[in-house]
């Protein structure tokens, strides 16, 4: 639904975004009234003492004021609640009630003003209790004018135009945008919104130093964000109304569908590759330092770091920047069981594309290690967001070679340091019959897969484990060639893995779609899906609008979906048709590299607390992500101790078939679970 309109703006709410905080306020506001009325009651006939007159006429002017604010509230919920996301016709009174309830602020901050001088000036004299509880009142008041303050601020929209959109009423797809009065109003509009974006990512980013490279990735993030939304109209309530729906339609489509047979490698590789990748992820999770180390082991990690740091071990190890107390560094000894004499070069430098890295001696797999930290700063998220392509030619790969420019930044800049500074050499000349291996998670994963890579040539036996790296990584080319020397490892439905900017265009028309289609008010589907995602059940038949539409006119967009979408865009060339490949063209599309290795949860996807987690691995392929899954776990999935947690799982106690997926239709392929 279109922000609303009101006082000359358009605001970051919708008309039907106001069920839920004028209910609160409604309740608060007649507990309030009866705490009043109980007071006046209890009062009555004993307001002989000083001020008592003042004192009766701001109780009573207080019942009135409070009774005229519930009833307004009553209302405002009432009409807020009719009618659907795209269908705002029964809410057309709705701005009328806002303009009365904004004006019976003023006489309520007249009210509270009366109680304030009362209490300071005329409450001698008066019953202590009436006095405190007058006090109560007032300072209960200045409370609620404070948040509804804060309120209007939060949902100020600073590109709130009334004219949002050009006024047109030709169907989408016949408006000619390319006029020149159009051509300028979106030119105007999306220079504001990139200005916008760009001071907000400022502020965030207050922090950090505003040098040039600073500031380019400022401006690059603003113009990809603020494209991103420019072309709908939808308020963060509708996003999330959508992003409900959503869930419960994969889950529907989840449980009926059959399972599918992708792997094409024998479960022995697998095995294999599961206790490597098992051993790896202990380093790639070590590389962030102290906090994970502590997140992880809450409980003795504060005791057994506070031994060893603020020891100055410098002439021990060569380390860059960011460890002042060696905090990080003793935790990476503790993940990893090294030794201070197995570590070549320790980084915890930290800027934008420069991230930190170590290079160790793994002994045990005979490997010098290379281990990329992913994302634990807002340096590291400004690299995540500069995702535009940048070019990666390599010889000998068929096709267009490019990759996330920010994270190819970041592989140039350990490319550099390991290479011109002499870092693998020193490593090699110290154990010249090792392999080399590189590790990470996150954005460390996505460096590790790059930086492979690039050293793929000067190290033709290196291997990559790439731990949740980020699904918008690499072109098809570039994901084909890694094949051979990269695993990708993706837990369960992990957001991260599935994030690319076609990725994300695809979720904004599926929300675009089944929230113009859905025929039920947002209030509902918001309370049906939080009960979903809190307590499970069945997902929930939603009726849309489309279900009395025939197949042929499937092909031309709703009404709901033409009313969401500010300006023409390919990405809606076809809404209503999933496959659809025209959401694909705005952007170039990127893919996971290497091989995928995909770990799920066995059993229901709701589980108690103290159930024991049992999964299964299998071999994936990166066309599997070319989507969103929305889930509870798609944050808690991407945590490196969790993906950890799952592949000790898997390679230790394994009371179950790796592959079980495959085995149900190929028995010879099954593997004996170990004793």
């Amino acid at each position: 639904m279109p922000g609303m309109v009101a006082f000359g703006r358009r605001w970051g709410i919708a008309s039907d975004d106001l069920v839920f905080p004028g209910s609160f306020e409604m309740l608060i506001r007649v507990l309030w009234w009866i705490g009043t009325l109980i007071l006046y009651t209890y009062h009555k006939g004993h307001f002989g003492c000083q001020g008592g007159g003042v004192l009766h006429s701001y109780l009573v002017g207080l019942l009135i004021i409070l009774g005229f604010i519930v009833f307004s509230l009553g209302a405002i919920v009432y009409v807020s609640a009719q009618g659907t996301i795209t269908n705002p016709g029964p809410r057309r009174s709705l701005t009328a009630l806002v303009y009365l309830r904004a004006l019976l602020y003023l006489p309520e901050l007249g009210w509270a003003c009366l109680g304030a001088v009362w209490v300071s000036d005329d409450s001698q004299g008066c019953d202590p209790a009436t006095v405190g509880a007058v006090i109560a009142a007032v300072v209960f008041s200045w409370i609620i004018l404070l948040f509804t303050a804060l309120g209007v601020v939060f949902v100020f929209d600073p590109m709130g135009s009334p004219h949002a959109r050009p006024a047109s009423m030709e169907p989408l797809g016949v408006r000619d945008l390319e006029s020149s009065e159009g051509s300028q109003f979106l030119s105007t509009a999306h220079s504001v919104a990139v200005k916008v974006w760009e001071s907000r990512l400022r502020l965030l980013c207050c922090c950090l130093p505003h040098d040039d490279s600073h500031r380019a990735a400022f401006s690059n993030i603003a113009q990809l964000v603020s494209g991103f939304f420019s072309d709908t109209d939808l308020v963060p309530s509708d996003i999330a109304a959508g992003l409900a729906l959503l869930h419960q339609e994969q889950d529907k489509k989840e449980q009926s569908r059959d399972p599918d047979i992708i792997a094409t490698h024998s479960p022995q590789d697998l095995e294999s590759e599961l206790e490597k990748a098992a051993h790896c992820m202990q380093f790639a999770a070590a590389a962030y330092g102290w906090p994970m180390y502590i997140y992880s082991n809450p409980l003795t990690g504060p005791c057994r770091l506070s031994k060893d740091c603020c020891k100055s071990r410098e002439s021990e190890y060569d380390i860059v920047g960011g460890d002042h107390l060696g905090c990080h560094f003793s935790s990476i000894l503790h993940s990893t069981g090294l030794h201070y004499r197995d570590f070549i070069h320790v980084s915890f430098h930290n800027q934008i594309y420069e991230i930190p890295f170590f290079v160790a001696l793994d002994h045990k797999r005979e490997a010098v290690l290379v281990a990329v930290r992913g994302t634990l700063s807002l340096r590291d998220v400004l690299t995540d967001l500069s995702a535009e392509c940048e070019n990666l030619p390599l010889e000998g790969v068929i096709g267009a070679c490019y990759a996330h420019k920010g994270i190819c930044q970041a592989a140039g800049y350990i490319y550099k340091k390991l290479v011109n500074d002499g870092i693998l050499n020193q490593a090699f000349s110290i154990a010249p019959e090792y392999k080399l291996v590189i590790t990470g998670h996150s954005l460390g994963g996505g460096t590790a897969a790059l930086l492979a890579v690039m050293l793929k040539n000067s190290f033709p036996t290196l291997k990559c484990y790439a731990f949740s790296p980020p699904g918008g990584l690499v072109s098809k080319a570039l994901a084909d060639y890694t094949k051979d020397f990269v695993i990708s490892v993706v837990l369960g439905k992990d957001l991260v893995p599935r994030l690319s900017l076609p990725n994300m265009e695809d979720l904004k028309r599926r929300i675009l779609k089944i929230v113009s289609n859905c025929n039920k008010p947002k209030y509902r589907i918001l309370l049906q899906g939080c009960w979903y995602e809190l307590f499970g059940g069945e997902p929930d038949d939603f009726p849309t609008e489309m279900d009395n539409r025939r197949e042929e006119e499937l092909s031309q967009p709703l009404l709901g979906e033409e009313s969401l979408i500010i300006r023409h865009s390919s990405s809606y060339q076809s809404l209503a048709s999933d496959d659809s490949p025209a959401h694909t063209a705005t952007h170039l599309p990127l893919f996971l590299p290497g091989r995928v290795l995909h770990i799920t949860e066995e059993g229901p996807s709701r589980r108690s607390c103290f159930s024991r987690v049992r999964y299964r691995a299998d071999w994936s392929s990166e066309m599997s992500f070319r989507s969103v899954l929305i889930s509870p776990r798609m944050l808690t999935d991407h945590m490196p101790d969790v993906v950890l947690r799952a592949l000790l799982s898997l390679t230790t106690e394994r009371p179950f078939s790796l592959c079980p997926s495959m085995a149900a239709h190929n028995h010879s392929d099954q593997i004996t679970p170990q004793k």
